[in-house]
């Protein structure tokens, strides 16, 4: 068996919140709060909260402007989360290879 880190997995993106606002950005490219919201079916709070933390470490990017009189927040993903995500993956996708090659193992009593 492999060994594969699981403690190494980046706990940033684990989250299915976060993970679901990296995928987004990565492969639809610049999404507003509004459209994350529903897509990911998330609160205002739940959402602005992740937002913020991946804002924090450098995986995504605010960008704040005004459409009329009301504030739209748009939001990108950085090369820091570009490379994070995909790491993530490439770790899941480990994860699924050895689950998928593994012997079956006899039942025990």
């Amino acid at each position: 068996m492999s060994a594969i880190d699981f403690n190494g997995l980046d706990t940033a993106v684990h989250g299915p919140l976060r993970l679901g606002v990296l995928t987004t950005l990565q492969t639809q490219g610049a999404t507003d709060f509004t459209s994350l919201k529903e897509l990911l079916q998330a609160t205002d709070g739940s959402l602005g909260m992740h937002l913020q933390k991946l804002e924090e470490i450098g995986y995504i990017q605010c960008h704040k402007a005004f459409v009329g009189r009301k504030p739209k927040s748009t939001y990108t993903i950085s090369g820091a989360g570009r490379r994070a995500l995909l790491k993530y993956i490439e770790n899941l996708q480990a994860i699924v290879d050895l689950v998928r090659n593994a012997p079956p193992r006899k039942k025990t009593r």
